[in-house]
């Protein structure tokens, strides 16, 4: 009885099948991913000197459509679930022009409440379609006359309407359970929007920075006239993160390891930790140059959206970002 030898062509193609599995099974992965919205990274800040107790929520890259229910539905459930006394908003909201009146439904419940915006570029021009492996080798800043125009200044009158404050290049104070917070802001430095705002000394009980994009001159800037905290969005956390590696990209000139999560600048935080959240399986160096000052807290959120066009997350889920400032009898 002879054996049937396997053709060289079929042991080829089995060869091939297990990789497009594989590859499949990811894929299906990180568009399930992109969908979770239920996650809350709350993070504990420290900073000196101390203000009275305080909560944060800190949103970004929200890239909302009309179409995007469950998203929409966690932002507007963010007013309830949390109840924070400050909200901070740093860009990329929407997606197309219908976005915006989406996206401020969604928001009304927090609109009551003191906030801060900035604005990313995708808040003034839509997304382009684009090869996402692109990311890996170069920016994504590059500018193109086919672009289509989003409602930016309705958007950010609409926020301002309702008590918000615009820190595009700007400054301002809010009264903040019970405390006076001052603010610097810019515009997005990722398109080179930024100008940082004349300094007329004005001083709240706490000092916060906020933009778009993390780049080491806007983090620079802020800590040298003394913010306390800086908040920025973004890099989606790097969006694709690998074991080993972590975030392959931050689409801005800070390390693949800043990619998200409660730091600091430009050493360990003053509590001499690197990071929290740690990302899984990624390497977090223990020790940073420190220059004697006080470092300045920073968070990154990895926000909550995508661009349409690359609806994927990989063990890096959709993200609000709670900041618990301590009260002075915490320590």
């Amino acid at each position: 009885m002879s054996e049937r030898v396997p053709s060289p062509k079929g042991t080829a193609l089995t060869l091939l099948a297990a990789p497009v599995a594989v590859g499949a099974g990811v894929l299906a992965w990180s568009l399930a991913e992109a969908a979770w919205f239920h996650r809350l990274h709350v993070g504990e800040v420290r900073p000196h000197p101390a203000p009275a107790g305080f909560t944060v929520l800190h949103l970004s890259d929200t890239h909302l459509l009309p179409r995007l229910h469950a998203r929409r539905r966690f932002v507007r459930s963010l007013a309830q679930r949390v109840q924070p006394d400050l909200v901070v908003f740093t860009g990329d909201g929407i997606s197309s022009p219908e976005g915006m009146p989406a996206l401020l439904d969604a928001l009304d419940g927090l609109l009551d409440l003191p906030g801060v915006f900035v604005f990313g570029s995708n808040d003034y021009v839509g997304p382009r379609m684009r090869n996402p492996l692109s990311y890996l080798w170069r920016s994504s800043s590059g500018s193109s006359s086919n672009v289509r125009r989003l409602p930016a200044e309705a958007f950010a009158a609409a926020l301002r309407n309702r008590g918000w404050l615009d820190l595009r290049n700007a400054r301002g104070t809010l009264r903040v359970n019970g405390m006076t917070m001052s603010f610097v802001g810019v515009d997005d430095p990722h398109v080179g929007f930024d100008s940082i705002p004349p300094d007329e000394g004005v001083r709240g009980d706490l000092h916060i920075g906020v933009a778009h994009a993390p780049y080491s001159r806007v983090l620079d800037a802020f800590r040298e006239e003394g913010c306390a905290v800086s908040l920025f969005g973004h890099t989606h956390g790097g969006q694709v993160c690998v074991p080993g590696r972590g975030a392959l990209v931050t689409n801005s000139d800070i390390p693949t390891w800043r990619a998200s999560g409660l730091q600091g600048w430009p050493g360990l935080r003053p509590d001499g930790l690197a990071l929290t959240p740690r990302p899984p399986f990624a390497p977090v160096p223990s020790e940073l140059p420190d220059d004697g000052r006080i470092p300045m807290w920073v968070n990154i959120s990895s926000g909550l959206g995508t661009s349409p066009y690359a609806p994927i997350r990989l063990a890096c889920p959709p993200t609000a970002s709670v900041l618990r400032f301590a009260h002075p009898g915490d320590f």
